[in-house]
């Protein structure tokens, strides 16, 4: 693959369903997709985060007969990995915590605090 984006036919041959169900998704507006090329050849191209927000949202509604849950979440999770940016809020939450801890440890030693500060006042 490579790219981080699928074709509507590469999407359905990995997905082992017919293009025809890519192409109603993109049609109730499920599934986002740019067009591009010339008016003689136009290909949709799928980004990787259009389908990772169509994951999320739909995959209840076409999880079916031919396309399976697991085959649904490998391709979500493995060959369109997350991207950075959903990862911020872990990092946040990680500083947070670790801001919490030191202050929890200076809270639990306030007379090395004091005797150093007298010390250095005296």
């Amino acid at each position: 693959m490579g790219q981080d984006w699928f074709t509507k036919h590469a999407l359905a041959e990995a997905l082992h369903i017919r293009a025809e169900d890519v192409q109603k998704w993109i049609d109730r507006g499920w599934l986002k997709c740019r067009v591009v090329g010339t008016d003689g050849l136009r290909r949709q191209l799928i980004d990787a985060g259009d389908f990772c927000d169509f994951c999320k949202r739909h995959k209840k509604e076409v999880v079916g007969n031919r396309l399976n849950m697991d085959r649904l979440n490998f391709l979500q999770t493995f060959v369109f990995p997350p991207s950075h940016a959903d990862l911020l809020p872990v990092r946040s939450a990680k500083k947070e915590q670790e801001a919490y801890e030191e202050q929890m440890n200076q809270e639990a030693r306030p007379e090395e605090y004091d005797e150093d500060e007298l010390g250095a006042t005296a």
